[in-house]
């Protein structure tokens, strides 16, 4: 009888260790991002996911797609939402329209660094908690530093300059161009390069980085330092929400921990391939040009519409634009 009790006491046991071996069966996830390997943002998303995958102790694995492989720049967010991509990251303002609280974020403001874009950006998600949303998890968000002017047939010292030119922008960027006198061409950041080399368009609205990490200091020849009027761009990381919801309390809050550690590690990392692009683009002979405090004020005046035109646009949604406009001057100057 004690021979059989404990034969039965085994059985239990190795039952039991079957059934938590099964329990302890991984969840495999999904990551696209539009960004090439080589990038340092496409590295950092990289790194996020060695991150989760060591911290969850393996409980959580994920297979990273980078260079639009899994979904192409303007697809991620909806390849999220469909379950393409567990979770995806890409850029707001290549899905117009469709995230009005955010958008806020892009406005030429005068944007001095990327770790402040990136404190912006994660501030503002924190207070409005916009339902924009609603049909993801985010993860974080971060902005790249001063979004500038750069052009390759001619350089670009006055508003007359630019008139009449066209210049690749998204979102926000474009209604600046627009406003400066130039003619946007809406096209995400992997077209730029050939639509510049082409002469499809004239130039291009980004921030300093790209110059180096898009390699756009081959194909244009002059920047302008237009910060008076420098901008942003949001970056997005969401997950899909089912398989946020499929994630124990424990997994949920060590990926929220890494998740701040990273969002600030963005926005550090935008800043230092500032400095990597400016470099880069001068060793092409690249060349600056600065605006004197009277043109400054001309192209400060000329994005008012653009500021002006966003409260508009989203006078019928149901938050006060200009509290939120407010906030996020108040933020950039902590």
């Amino acid at each position: 009888m004690k021979k059989q009790l404990q034969i039965l006491l085994v059985f239990c046991l190795v039952t039991l260790g079957l059934a938590s071996m099964a329990c302890a069966e991984p969840i495999t996830l999904s990551y696209t991002n539009f960004f090439p390997p080589a990038h340092i943002q496409s590295q950092l998303a990289d790194q996020w996911c060695k991150e989760v995958e060591a911290r969850t102790q393996g409980k959580v694995k994920i297979n990273y797609y980078p260079g639009g492989t899994l979904t192409k720049a303007k697809q991620t967010y909806d390849g999220v939402v469909e379950g393409i991509a567990d979770i995806g990251f890409s850029v707001l303002a290549y899905s117009r329209g469709r995230f009005p609280v955010m958008a806020a974020v892009d406005l030429p403001l005068g944007y001095t660094s990327g770790v402040q874009a990136t404190h912006v950006a994660n501030a503002v998600y924190s207070k409005f908690s916009p339902k924009e949303f609603s049909d993801v998890q985010p993860m974080y968000f971060h902005g790249h530093g001063p979004g500038l002017l750069f052009t390759a047939p001619k350089p670009v010292g006055t508003l007359a300059d630019l008139k009449g030119m066209k210049i690749r922008a998204t979102g926000n960027s474009a209604k600046l161009v627009k406003a400066l006198g130039g003619t946007p061409v809406a096209q995400s950041m992997p077209t730029c390069y050939q639509s510049l080399q082409k002469g499809v368009v004239d130039g291009s609205m980004h921030p300093m980085e790209s110059n180096k990490g898009w390699n756009l200091a081959e194909v244009v020849k002059f920047g302008t330092e237009s910060y008076p009027v420098a901008y942003t761009t949001t970056f997005f990381v969401v997950m899909n929400k089912d398989k946020w919801a499929e994630l124990d309390a424990d997994t949920q809050k060590i990926i929220t921990e890494i998740n701040t550690e990273w969002a600030a590690k963005h926005g550090t990392a935008w800043d230092e391939a500032d400095k990597l692009g400016k470099t880069f683009f001068l060793e092409q002979g690249g060349k600056m040009i600065s605006l004197d405090e009277q043109e400054s004020a001309k192209w400060i005046d000329a994005t008012a519409p653009v500021i002006n035109g966003y409260h508009e646009s989203v006078s019928s949604k149901k938050f006060d634009s200009k509290e939120l406009v407010t906030f996020i001057r108040d933020e950039m100057n902590k």
